[in-house]
């Protein structure tokens, strides 16, 4: 089997989840020959993000009443393609910023074709699967006051190393979308979010349809600082109507069965 780097044996193993219903460390260490060790590590971070559950020896998926009756897997699907159409607007060598959340994450995979890319970071997670790509970006990090709600840097000192640079490209996620106000969080420290929108000259929010309509009272990005959203074909009609009007392009992501 070719090589993969870490994201794309994660996204395998999903994969292969969704179709056996379980899977064994055994038989994924044989599948990708490598450690089980490896395996061990691959299963515990999908498990912390949600999509799947560990058991002795494997993993099975993510009962359904814990992902609001949908599998793991479909979950992953809809990630997956709003990350691969996310990264797709990038371009060799462009400048970006990627904040922390798992939709974000989602674009990683889809980043080992783009040349010469500078990526500023606030999350350990994400700078750690970057390091694992082989074309190998510059990778930069804000630094600053570990907030252990995010898993990610925040604070003035983040804001500060932000502002020492111009981005082509920031990619945000969001806890809410509001057709009427913008993105919603239920973070309340907003300020390196607003920072890095500020920096960057094209505003790029992922976001899974169902975060439509979600009741969180934090305005994290008002539209009019949203270039774009990346969400999938599930969003509705009129909501997409609704934001597009206030000068924001919406683009849906199909997924691929």
């Amino acid at each position: 089997m070719a090589k993969r780097n870490t994201l794309q044996r994660r996204h395998t193993i999903l994969h292969l989840l969704d179709k056996q219903g379980e899977v064994s460390v055994e038989q994924l260490s044989s599948h990708f020959a490598t450690s089980e060790v490896t395996i061990r590590k691959d299963l515990a971070e999908l498990e912390r993000n949600g999509l799947l559950l560990r058991r002795y020896g494997g993993a099975v998926p993510l009962p359904s009443e814990l992902v609001q009756q949908q599998s793991a897997q479909e979950v992953s699907k809809r990630k997956l393609a709003i990350g691969e159409l996310a990264a797709s607007r990038i371009r060799d060598h462009n400048r970006i910023i990627m904040d922390f959340g798992s939709t974000t994450a989602a674009m990683i995979p889809h980043l080992n074709d783009k040349r010469g890319l500078v990526v500023m970071t606030n999350s350990l997670t994400m700078a750690q699967a970057l390091r694992e790509l082989e074309n190998e970006p510059t990778l930069l990090m804000t630094g600053g006051t570990w907030d252990p709600h995010t898993e990610a840097f925040q604070g003035q000192v983040a804001e500060s190393v932000l502002r020492a640079y111009d981005f082509d490209q920031l990619f945000i996620g969001c806890d809410g979308i509001d057709p009427a106000r913008g993105t919603t969080t239920f973070n309340e420290l907003l300020g390196l979010s607003r920072v890095m929108s500020e920096v960057a000259r094209e505003v790029i929010v992922v976001a899974e349809a169902d975060k439509l309509g979600r009741k969180i009272p934090n305005l994290e990005l008002p539209w009019s600082a949203v270039s774009i959203l990346i969400t999938d074909d599930r969003l509705d009609e009129a909501a997409k109507t609704q934001i597009e009007a206030q000068g924001t392009t919406v683009l849906c992501a199909k997924i691929k069965e």
